[in-house]
């Protein structure tokens, strides 16, 4: 019965920010490990950053020291800071969540989100 509904994508230039979020409705995912996984045109999904249900946060190499992702357990939202945006990082962000440590493979989680656009232009 757990939704999550991802916002925040848009059209920025290389260098410029977003901010994406993934509020979760119909059940608290305070004790839930929740992920971002993002998938490019003409490209395979890939793995972006994780936060468990504690404190343990992971992030691809090709994002690392640009994104930052973090979790509001009280609003039931977790949040990804992207700053110096490349072309590169133009994909469809998707938002997902599962009741366990996180993983890196997106058929690991119980819940997804429909993705929010992020296009970088140059």
């Amino acid at each position: 019965q757990v939704q999550l509904v991802e916002s925040g994508g848009g059209l920025v230039q290389a260098g410029g920010s977003l901010r994406l979020s993934c509020a979760a409705s119909g059940r608290s995912l305070s004790e839930w490990s929740m992920a971002w996984f993002r998938r490019a045109p003409g490209k395979e999904r890939e793995f972006v950053a994780s936060h468990s249900w504690s404190t343990n946060k992971y992030y691809a190499d090709s994002v690392k020291g640009r994104f930052t992702i973090s979790r509001d357990k009280g609003k039931n939202t977790m949040y990804l800071q992207m700053d110096s945006l490349k072309p590169e990082d133009t994909a469809n962000y998707v938002c997902v969540a599962r009741d366990g440590i996180p993983k890196y493979d997106f058929e690991s989680y119980d819940r997804w989100g429909q993705g929010t656009q992020v296009t970088v232009s140059s």
